[in-house]
């Protein structure tokens, strides 16, 4: 089971690259993974379906089912459980998503942009899937839901050249993310209320379940499935989603996602169909969408809309009879289940052939296929008449099921007389559709046969072979109908069981069915009619128009509030900032009658009171200076004054890290302020803004100090951080408490920090860098001596500058293997000898050191973020004595392979537990003797501090490219271009004089 959800993802990561080797035909190889899980399934299906037959004798056979903990404190469990109904979900996502991805070989071409994604995507959201019906927690059967929502999005896009795909993906994600986020407040208070996440143990204990609250939850999370299955009212989406490929839409949206929310009812059926709102919304819901589907799929001309529209219908037909309960209505619903994704898949599948061969899907413009694609067309016949329910087929077997269902709810009063006449009417609308659409595509039309290409075998094999499907199940329906015993029991596990079978004898259920038949060809024999009834009629439910008005709203309400708020000022938006943080803290505090703390205690020592005072001094210093660098030096001054603090409280890994992160940060603004005016202010702000400001900023310092007095005060409860230090020693194998908080027993908030430093890099490389993180830079070597910062020309590493490089490799350039190249490519003026010769001695040892505390961070001041910082203050050393040239020297690595290699680094470190039979971030203590070194000690949280340590490194260096190097860059061409003439005098003083310059 985890490996095969484990191959379908990683094969989907490895797609590209296969698709770089192989072209279109590595979806060969894609459809090999889901068909292989295909067989293995086939192949223990005894497991699944036997739990029926070992129940009956009194020995409970549980699904196989595998939990690997995650965080147990808040029930959060990587559950998987494969039982009767994810089995059978199974067969449509892995059996139709092989078929779908072998079909896909021949429907694009060689040539098609961006088939690696696509391939990778579908392959993955079939993974998504297979996720989603197997996994046992609600949290995590949540992820996977919203998986393919944000896969689903990027599929139908696929064709993001065209603005329909891209309106179409967006308003699938947009509705179904509603109705996922409103499914995961249903599904948390679920699990709060049966105080368990397990979603067997909460259908095993539902009716013990009762309240108001559990009927709100119920609620909630059939929002959740009826937005993904597409009901009203929000069955709009689904047909503009039919701007995907034509696969996309026989996978996800004919056998896959949209059975997402027919699933999600299926699985709570047995345990909540009683609750008091679930039978009215999905009766009314499901048979409001199976009349309007039906309807309007009666007046499309466009093949894959017609499909689309009764998709919609049938999805409504789906939802009534699988949340009706009971045996009878499971055996039905899932028969019809089965048969839905067979004949609609086969049917999407020929719709993207007859698209693909002719080059329309218009029935106006199609005539004479039947002719010209024989084959095709008896496919097309078989599933279209299964879909409108003609014998033999497996159409008609489910819903001759259904009917029978059906007519014993009419027996129950006026409300199942209701529901019976809904279910007849929709099924006879679902005939005329099925024959329009056999008709539109195949039929002479009294007009000349449209050009169309012969089919391949290999393109014709898919939607064949689920035909066969089609056929072989109606005559033979035994192997389903044992599938789908087991999922019955769950309702009456004594009871008679019903059976699926094509003769069930002259019943009112098959007087039903010849009715449905009759009337449907009545109602497509005056086609031409109904088409100028529809024409006339309004639409009834127009919900798609309501999805333009709300969206068109918020767009405005946007717009109106950005325009209030975002106008470009830095003093208001820190005025609104501040204002918040000062008005809701202090509001606890005044209605909440915090306590405070009855003792004063000023300092420990002189000289924490001397920190405190150069802290205030600088603080007021920062105020009222009035040019930016010296603002930016006394902030500065509060950060090292705090540092200081720090050590003399005895937290010297505090007062370590605040000290580098103060230089850098200090470094940074230095950098950033070289495109900024000089002075702090353009022009004397007036004395009223200024006491408010001065207000503001008393305000807050003195609601954020009452506050930590407050929580100081508040405490009633023995500290957690007390037992730490054992924690750390005894579990984390180490005596830096600080450090192995951060690697090992809060190892999730360190993951989660390292990801926002990840994020915050590539966010300020964004902001500065027009392509790229400015990786590629050239190297010193192609940089004549002294030319950097004079305004003169470097040269284009990519040869555009043909003329430049002729002129570097003429004279003197610098040697390749040069360690400090600061005195050869800066300008003379700008060379500091002194600063040259300290980063000679200083750098090495400077990097030794960040090594130093990265592996001797478990036990001693250090770790990887201190490590880290001390390494990028060495690069900052290096760029500040020589420029970009020499940054580029010292740091021939990626800033974003940095990044992403430390947080892979990291990430192994929480899977490779896993795959070990541990917990995520389980660290082990190694012990073990080398020659010469003695006895060493080795925590494997060290690993994860490694990746902290590339992470801040990358950081630092993304940094000091973006504000240092890019600006350089910048302001050296700048240069160049006020100086023309002067730059080609010295190129020609240069040229002339063949003079060598200053190695």
């Amino acid at each position: 089971m985890l490996i095969v959800l484990i191959a379908l993802f990683a094969v989907a990561l490895a797609a590209p690259l296969i698709f770089q080797r192989m072209g279109r035909s590595a979806f060969y190889v894609l459809a090999a993974v889901p068909a292989a899980g295909f067989v293995w399934l086939i192949g223990t299906y005894s497991r699944y379906t036997g739990d029926n037959q070992a129940l009956a004798n009194g020995q409970p056979n549980a699904p196989p089912s595998s939990v690997v903990s995650w965080i147990p404190g808040l029930q959060l469990e990587l559950a998987f459980r494969l039982d009767a109904l994810s089995a059978l979900m199974s067969i449509l996502i892995l059996g139709v998503g092989a078929l779908v991805l072998f079909y896909c070989a021949r429907y694009f071409k060689q040539d098609d942009p961006n088939i690696g994604p696509f391939g990778a995507q579908l392959l993955a959201f079939a993974g998504a899937m297979f996720g989603l019906v197997i996994a046992d927690n609600l949290i995590l059967l949540f992820i996977f839901w919203e998986l393919t929502t944000v896969l689903s999005y990027l599929l139908i896009g696929y064709s993001r050249h065209r603005l329909a795909a891209r309106r179409a993906a967006l308003q699938a994600l947009i509705v179904t993310t509603f109705g996922g986020l409103t499914m995961l407040v249903g599904l948390i208070m679920l699990g709060e209320t049966a105080e368990t996440y397990r979603l067997s143990d909460i259908l095993a204990r539902a009716e013990s379940l009762t309240g108001p609250l559990l009927d709100i939850a119920v609620v909630l999370v059939l929002v959740g499935a009826v937005s993904k299955s597409a009901l009203v009212p929000f069955h709009f989406w689904l047909p503009g989603a039919m701007a995907a490929p034509t696969p996309v839409s026989a996978y996800l949206h004919a056998a896959a996602m949209v059975k997402a929310g027919i699933y999600l009812i299926a699985r709570f059926a047995p345990g909540f169909a009683e609750t008091t709102f679930w039978l009215p919304m999905v009766m009314v819901l499901g048979l409001a969408t199976m009349l309007i589907g039906g309807w309007r799929a009666l007046r499309q001309h466009d093949l894959k809309l017609l499909l689309a529209y009764g998709t919609v219908s049938q999805l409504g037909f789906l939802t009534m009879v699988v949340g009706l309960g009971g045996p009878e209505g499971a055996l039905a619903g899932l028969g019809l289940l089965l048969a839905h994704g067979f004949f609609k898949a086969t049917l999407f599948l020929v719709v993207g052939i007859i698209d693909h061969q002719s080059g329309t899907r218009d029935i106006r413009k199609l005539a004479g296929l039947g002719r010209s694609a024989p084959i095709l067309a008896g496919v097309s016949v078989i599933a279209a008449a299964s879909m409108a329910g003609v014998p033999p087929l497996f159409g008609f077997v489910a819903k001759e099921s259904v009917y029978e269902t059906f007519v014993h709810a009419a027996e129950t009063g006026p409300a199942g007389v209701v529901l019976l006449s809904g279910v007849v009417l929709g099924s006879i609308l679902t005939f005329a559709y099925s024959a329009r659409f056999v008709w539109g595509g195949f039929a002479g039309k009294g007009r000349e046969a449209t050009p169309f290409k012969r089919v391949e075998g290999a393109f014709l094999f898919a939607p064949a072979l689920l035909t066969v499907a089609t056929v072989v199940f109606g005559v033979w329906p035994t192997p389903l109908d044992a599938i789908i015993q087991p999922y019955t029991t769950l309702f009456e596990p004594d009871g008679e069981p019903a059976h699926l079978a094509l003769w069930h004898g002259v019943t009112p259920a098959l007087i039903l069915s010849l009715l449905t038949i009759a009337a449907g060809l009545a109602l497509f024999w005056f086609r031409e009619r109904m088409e100028r009834t529809q024409s006339r009629l309004p639409l009834l439910v127009d919900n798609e128009r309501g999805y333009k008005n709300i969206i068109g709203a918020l767009d405005d309400a946007a717009v109106w509030i950005t325009g209030r708020t975002q106008r470009g000022s830095l003093a208001f938006y820190l005025f609104v900032i501040l204002t918040m943080a000062i008005v809701t803290p202090l509001a606890a505090l005044v209605f909440y009658d915090a306590p405070l703390p009855d003792q004063w205690h000023w300092a420990d020592s002189p000289a924490q009171a001397v920190a405190g005072v150069v802290i205030i001094l600088g603080a007021f210093a920062a105020v009222r200076a009035n040019k930016r660098f010296m603002a930016v030096l006394m902030v500065g001054v509060t950060g090292y004054g705090m540092a200081l603090v720090f050590a003399l409280q005895g937290a010297p890994d505090l007062a370590l890290t605040q000290l580098l992160v103060e230089t850098i940060v200090l470094v940074a603004f230095v950098l950033a302020l070289r495109s900024l005016p000089a002075r702090l202010w353009q022009r004397e702000p007036g004395r009223k803004y200024r006491v408010l400001r001065a207000v503001l900023g008393l305000s807050f310092g003195l609601v954020m100090a009452a506050i930590a007095m407050s929580a100081m005060a508040s405490r009633v409860a023995t500290p957690i951080s007390l037992e730490f230090p054992g924690l750390a020693y005894n579990d984390g194998g180490g005596e830096n408490i600080v450090n192995v908080t951060l690697v090992d027993i809060r190892a999730w908030d360190t993951f989660g920090e390292i990801s926002v430093l990840a994020i915050a890099a590539t966010g300020v490389a964004s902001l500065i860098f027009i392509r790229g993180r400015g990786d590629g830079r050239i190297r010193a070597h192609g940089v004549k001596s002294g030319s950097v910062d004079r305004g003169q020309e470097h040269i284009d590493e990519f040869g555009r500058e043909a003329a430049a490089l002729a002129l570097a490799k003429k004279f003197s350039t610098v040697a390749r293997d040069a360690w400090l190249v600061a005195g050869r490519t800066l300008a003379p003026e700008r060379r500091s000898i002194i600063f040259e010769v300290v980063t000679r001695l200083l750098f090495h040892s400077i990097i030794i050191f960040s090594i130093y505390l990265l592996l001797a961070g478990h036990n001693l001041p250090g770790g990887g973020f201190a490590g880290g910082l001390m390494a990028g203050l060495a690069l900052t050393i290096r760029y500040l004595a020589g420029g970009r040239f020499e940054l580029a020297e010292a740091s021939p690595i990626s800033a974003g392979l940095l990044l992403g290699a430390g947080l892979a680094t990291a990430s192994l470190t929480a899977i490779t537990p896993v795959i070990l039979g541990g917990a995520v971030f389980q660290s082990a203590i190694i012990e073990f003797t080398w020659p010469v070194f003695g006895d060493i000690k080795f925590v494997t949280s060290t690993i994860f501090d490694i990746g902290v340590y590339m992470v801040v490194v990358g950081l630092v260096l993304d940094v000091l490219r973006s504000l240092g190097s890019e600006i350089d860059e910048r302001s050296e061409g700048q240069s160049a271009s006020a100086d023309p003439a002067g730059m080609k005098a010295q190129h020609q003083e240069h040229s002339e004089s063949g003079e060598e310059v200053v190695r």
